[in-house]
């Protein structure tokens, strides 16, 4: 790649058919494929049930365990207009942030009647999401009542199969509206077989928001505005990353969202720190942070924390491409996801996965 090259979103466009984005999960969560890219640009067309060969004792897998809330609603204003609601972030027991999609916008003071039995109050407006204001407590109305939140690209409404399979085995701590999806090809006895092999495991939590989905609109890179997130880095994970680098292991991101809630932690900690700035050839020692990220991660980023990550094969244009850029190299990722597209891999959330290590030089 040119290191004069300004970035544009060119840089990032690939033509996809659509027949190549999966619609629905594989057969089971561990029988999809995996393209393997090694740090110098090398490609290996492998089975997801390969990883643990490309993985070694003491390597640490990060994981994200957000649980993906049924985030979507659908109702009536009380003018008789219909509604659709999809919940972007629950700011308290009783409110939340939400896309309110219909006809013209709800006004503040109204009320908006769900699934023909819960009467929710528009509050007002923050930015381009409305406050609503639930009589009961929003997570249990929404496990009642909602629908999980499948990305606009899937055509079917959810069904129960969606329900187990668009949410990682290991999900804990409810608050996204999209899935972290590297994690769905794990299953519980792959999970133990890396733990037999001494592969530790940690998590960090990034609620992921519908942001995720939406494509960078500014020409320029630099003038996009990055959609925040809700993160945190908890101790057990940053003492499981000081063990595996003390006994020679890599660190592992298992998706993009664990990957941004890693380098938010270090951004924050060097933004706070000046004296936590590693001297050349050390890595940082990172402490635990938590808070909302707009990180926007794009070719010459200098990651702090991860030496590889596992992940799906993200839209085009979108800043989750750009983070891959910055991670294997422009050059490389579009030779990749080329290749993907010639070999026929299955795209975005239901699909394919890949293992990327870290090229140095990027």
């Amino acid at each position: 790649m040119n290191l004069n090259h300004t970035l544009t979103l060119a840089d990032f466009d690939y033509n996809l058919p659509a027949e190549l984005i999966a619609q629905s999960p594989a057969a089971t969560r561990r029988s999809s494929r995996l393209l393997h890219i090694n740090g110098q640009g090398t490609r290996a067309d492998l089975s997801f049930t390969d990883l643990p060969t490309l993985l070694r004792p003491n390597d640490l897998l990060i994981f994200n365990d957000t649980r993906v809330i049924k985030a979507r609603l659908f109702g009536q204003k009380t003018t008789g207009g219909k509604v659709e609601v999809l919940i972007e972030r629950i700011t308290t027991t009783h409110q939340a942030l939400a896309h309110v999609r219909s006809s013209k916008s709800p006004i503040a003071g109204s009320l908006l009647r769900l699934a023909q039995a819960l009467d929710v109050k528009v509050l007002g407006r923050a930015d381009d999401l409305f406050i609503l204001e639930f009589q009961e407590p929003v997570l249990e109305m929404l496990e009642r009542y909602g629908a999980i939140p499948l990305p606009p690209y899937i055509t079917h409404a959810p069904s129960t199969e969606d329900d187990q399979r668009y949410q990682t085995v290991y999900a804990r701590a409810p608050g996204a509206v999209a899935a972290p999806t590297a994690g769905l090809h794990f299953d519980n006895a792959m999970l133990e077989q890396l733990k037999q092999m001494g592969v530790s495991t940690a998590f960090v939590t990034l609620h992921v928001g519908a942001g995720t989905f939406q494509p960078v609109r500014a020409e320029r890179l630099e003038e996009h505005i990055m959609h925040a997130e809700w993160y945190t880095g908890p101790v057990a994970a940053t003492q499981a990353i000081a063990r595996a680098r003390a006994a020679g292991g890599r660190v592992i991101a298992v998706g993009t969202t664990s990957v941004r809630a890693l380098e938010s932690a270090a951004k924050a900690q060097l933004e706070s720190s000046p004296v936590s700035h590693p001297s050349s050839g050390q890595r940082l020692a990172l402490t635990p942070h938590s808070g909302d990220t707009r990180l926007f991660i794009t070719p010459g980023y200098p990651y702090q924390v991860v030496d590889a990550m596992v992940t799906n094969f993200h839209l085009p244009q979108s800043t989750l491409l750009m983070l891959v850029a910055a991670f294997i190299g422009l050059d490389t990722m579009q030779a990749a996801y080329a290749h993907a597209i010639k070999e026929r891999y299955r795209f975005f959330s239901y699909g394919d996965a890949m293992f990327l290590e870290r090229n140095q030089t990027h």
